[in-house]
């Protein structure tokens, strides 16, 4: 092991309980739900097979009032659950692990409609889902004494699950006792409202009786959001959270700190560097003499060694650079730095949490899979019969399936036809925001640099005659997609009248193209790619109008938690936007529009170009030319399906699994399937 990083795999001792090591899988949600536990504990496994000294399981409700449902969160509720923890807990045991589980209610973010129980809180409230026209019941003694119970039940059962930690969750807007501590929920003039002694008195009282039911078989974390970055903005470091952290700082066995709310808790490199919560979490240490575990999307070694050194943190938490590289740990601990898949902060982890699908990953395309299609994210089943492949197009698609294949064993060969390698994953990271976007490259390019079955060649454009010649078993093409100019989008599926002839593309931009003065982005792409050339040209001294005909603008950036903090960028830029506004014809020196809700005309808007972010279409040239020689051939990446840079590695990486034999024919994984009672 290298000696610099050594302090962390220094155990570390947490009330009864000692960690392996100072990394900690953090909790979050995984996707799969208290309904899919095969493919949840795969993934948990995977981190402790990966070197993690404690591997967390996500949120947990406590109870039905904690109603949760239609998002992909655990519960424990009562001993009916805690087989399937057990076995969770095992897995991760095996590999000398300690596991925690966060438990939770949720408290007036419940939705308080799937089981007919009311969402509860301190005080009569909305929920906190300002879409969904639901109310929070103000909880009363007899209720606050149930709640005290459902934590002591809950703690019994993590006992009975054999897990080592068990968490307090106080953090951000998902929880009851923040929502009783913060004065812009509680509202109560009782023990339980008022002076800041009496709002932390549930908090108080919940904690101490999770420490009598752990005793000495179990340690007792708390996770604690001390600053609020967005939201009411309440609890700050220097005031009630630094008071909280002080009036009980020596109750839990562990301190979990982050910062408030859950967008800025999670920011994406767009908008925050590596380790940017030390500045909020960094007291913490020095008002307790427990041990402190924090985050901040950690990939650096060099940077998680320093919080320790430095007496910041006592223990290096992450959750997204978990997801993107499980054996993060391993590697530092093997000298393999320079193999680790780093986080590119994207938040495509997020964005399919809130809609409840299982997790997905740009870095790491085994994510979901580990129990479901048995893909490992560092071994690959051998070829039964190596042989040679050519893939033609070296974008995040064709570079994942090169490693994958050049792993089994086959003789790769990628070509290249521009003069540097990466495709659209070196082109995005261009952009004022986005170099995170190049790990998608240069993770790939790096592993595949240092094989001797692998032949890579840029500036080397293929045909259909020069593929036939070539005469590979395999032939992958990951050519990727143009970005239409035409006017068609998500929201109008016909050209625009103007726009073909005269408007320019991302791809215009992104080679080069030289723009002089004002500019107007159509955006009927609604994720990133408009607002941030948006951002970019603004930067340069363009000005700048932004137009969507969605209702708001980059809807799906809602998901990823960006979007306010993109409009604010935007704003501040001297950006002008204007969404709700529907084109209707590029005139050479101006854009026609009408609302988008009623059709009615809506003043031009004058620039000297019109940059189109619509949709994108992969070009069949090559392809039909390969079919008229009868070469076989897979597309893979945005030559199959444009979409998400995500779902190109994804793509290259399925295609490359299939090839090996690895994927049923039929299509059909393995799944967990619901069991049907008499």
């Amino acid at each position: 092991m290298d000696p610099r990083y050594a302090p962390l795999f220094e155990p570390l001792k947490i009330g009864p309980v000692t960690a392996p090591n100072r990394l900690v899988s953090m909790p979050h949600a995984v996707g799969h739900s208290y309904l899919m536990p095969n493919g949840a504990i795969g993934i948990r496994e995977t981190r402790a097979e990966g070197g993690w000294g404690i591997v967390a399981m996500q949120l947990s409700e406590i109870d039905p009032t904690s109603d949760l449902s239609g998002l992909p969160y655990e519960r424990l509720w009562d001993e009916g659950d805690v087989t399937a923890h057990a076995r969770s807990v095992a897995r991760i045991h095996a590999h000398g692990a300690l596991a925690s589980i966060e438990l939770g209610h949720t408290g007036i973010r419940s939705r308080g409609i799937s089981n007919g129980y009311p969402a509860m809180g301190p005080s009569v409230l909305p929920i906190l889902k300002p879409d969904m026209p639901l109310m929070a019941k103000a909880m009363d003694k007899a209720d606050i004494r149930a709640l005290r119970q459902m934590f002591r039940g809950a703690t019994r059962r993590a006992k009975h699950a054999g897990y080592d930690i068990a968490y307090v969750y106080a953090s951000h807007d998902a929880s009851i006792l923040w929502h009783f501590l913060s004065p812009a929920y509680n509202s109560r003039s009782d023990e339980y409202g008022g002076s800041f002694e009496n709002r932390l008195r549930l908090f108080r009282e919940v904690l101490e009786e999770t420490k009598e039911e752990a005793g000495n078989d179990m340690a007792v974390a708390v996770r604690f959001a001390v600053h609020e970055l967005s939201g009411p903005k309440r609890i700050l470091h220097d005031g009630e959270g630094r008071a909280v952290i002080e009036a009980l700082a020596d109750i839990p066995d562990l301190w979990d700190v982050n910062v408030s709310s859950w967008s800025r808790d999670s920011g994406t490199a767009r908008y925050d560097d590596e380790g940017f919560q030390e500045e909020f979490t960094a007291f913490v240490r020095h008002v307790t003499g427990k041990p402190v575990l924090g985050v901040g999307r950690f990939t650096s070694p060099d940077a998680m060694v320093s919080q320790i050194r430095r007496g910041v943190l006592d223990l290096i938490g992450a959750a997204r650079p978990s997801i993107a590289d499980p054996f993060l740990p391993r590697k530092i601990a093997e000298g393999r730095i320079e193999d680790i898949r780093e986080c590119i902060g994207c938040n495509i982890c997020v964005a399919v949490e809130t809609i409840g699908v299982e997790l997905r990953c740009t870095q790491n395309p085994t994510i979901s899979e580990e129990w479901r299609r048995g893909w490992h994210p560092e071994r690959v089943p051998p070829a039964t019969t190596p042989g040679s492949v050519l893939i033609v197009g070296s974008g995040p698609a064709g570079l994942e399936a090169a490693l994958v294949l050049a792993r089994a064993g086959h003789q790769v060969t990628v070509a290249e036809k521009d003069s540097d390698f990466g495709g659209r994953s070196r082109l995005e990271a261009q952009i004022k925001g986005l170099s995170s976007w190049a790990r998608v490259r240069d993770y790939r390019l790096f592993q595949l640099q240092r094989m001797a079955n692998v032949n890579l060649y840029a500036g080397s454009t293929m045909t259909a005659g020069t593929i036939a010649e070539f005469g590979a078993d395999h032939v992958l093409l990951a050519i990727g997609a143009t970005w239409r100019r035409d006017g068609v989008g998500r929201t109008r599926l016909s050209e625009v009248p103007g726009m073909a002839a005269q408007a320019l593309t991302p791809d215009d931009l992104l080679h080069g193209a030289a723009l002089a003065g004002p500019v107007v982005i159509y955006d009927d792409d609604h994720y990133y790619m408009a607002n941030a050339l948006a951002a970019d040209l603004a930067a340069r001294g363009h000005g700048v109008h932004l137009v969507s005909p969605q209702p708001a603008i980059a809807p799906w950036m809602g998901h990823t938690l960006e979007q306010p903090r993109m409009i604010a960028e935007l704003h501040a830029a001297g950006v002008q936007m204007t969404p709700n506004a529907t084109a209707k014809a590029w005139h050479g020196d101006r854009l026609s529009l009408a609302r988008s809700d009623t059709g009615e005309d809506l003043p031009d808007i004058r620039a000297c170009h019109l940059i189109m972010v619509g949709t994108r279409m992969p070009d069949p040239t090559l392809p039909d030319a390969l079919d008229q020689l009868g070469v076989a051939y897979r597309l893979i990446g945005d030559a199959e399906c444009p979409g998400t840079l995500q779902g190109a590695v994804f793509s290259g990486h399925r295609h490359a699994r299939e090839i090996l034999g690895g994927e049923a024919v039929d299509r059909i994984f393995k799944r967990e399937r619901p069991m049907l009672f008499v």
